[in-house]
């Protein structure tokens, strides 16, 4: 399996070439990089000459990179509104899309926190000054978290005290180190890093948080695109997925 960082994946050269054959590339969201590197080395396993690159970013992030160009095959996003654009603007396969995971948005802080942070209430109170809250206009974790403060009435008191990051792994980073007082990541996110992170609250949402995943129109390999995707639901991949704290959608 062979990981493409971010800066490399938009360079200039890569955009310019395709995949080779037997290649798939994947554009995946933060939140699933340990499960998708693990599926990946299983996938490549179980076919041999079979290779996957993989992109990790916010959703946001990943579908304009598909908007300029990026060489994608396959898109799974953190969200349905960001696959919903992707589709609007004909950039998938509508017919390959699918929910493949679910996961669940959490309130964690630091693991020696003193704060006595429990609920989302807390947060409005003095005590709490710095809240990782991850950019809403890009990636889904942030729209999910200022949608549960909205609805009830806490977003004006908590987003004055935002640390915006650029993804959920940025969030949770951000908590481990100590930098912030508490954080929105996914539950899935909270699981790896247990040492350093504590659960203190489930946000109730109003939809499940549903991961799409597509095969990206005009791809450089459709097959091996199609087939990545229909692996995923394999008992195999469900069992890493599930590994990583995944859901069944």
């Amino acid at each position: 399996m062979r990981f493409a960082p971010l800066a490399a994946f938009l360079s200039a050269a890569l955009l310019a070439t395709s995949a080779s054959a037997g290649e798939v590339v994947v554009s995946a969201a933060a939140s699933l990089t340990n499960a998708f590197r693990d599926a990946a080395q299983s996938y490549e396993a179980q076919y041999p000459g079979s290779k996957v690159s993989l992109n990790f970013a916010a959703s946001g992030v990943l579908l304009q990179q598909i908007v300029k160009g990026a060489p994608v095959d396959v898109f799974a996003s953190a969200d349905q509104e960001t696959m919903d654009q992707a589709q609007k603007q004909g950039l998938i396969l509508p017919a390959d899309r699918l929910d493949f995971v679910s996961n669940s948005l959490v309130l964690i802080v630091p693991a020696d926190s003193k704060l006595g942070i429990k609920n989302l209430n807390d947060l409005a109170g003095k005590s709490v000054t710095r809240v990782a809250i991850a950019n809403p206009a890009s990636v889904p974790v942030g729209r999910y978290s200022e949608g549960a403060l909205k609805k009830v009435n806490l977003w004006d008191s908590v987003q004055p005290k935002a640390i915006s990051t650029q993804n959920v792994r940025q969030s949770l980073d951000y908590v481990a180190r100590g930098e912030v007082d508490a954080g929105f990541v996914y539950g899935t996110d909270a699981a790896i890093m247990k040492d350093k992170v504590k659960v203190v609250y489930e946000v109730p949402l109003a939809s499940p948080v549903l991961y799409p995943i597509a095969a990206i129109k005009g791809n450089s390999n459709t097959a091996e695109a199609k087939r990545f995707i229909s692996y995923l639901q394999t008992v195999p991949a469900q069992a890493i997925l599930a590994k990583y704290g995944f859901k069944k959608p």
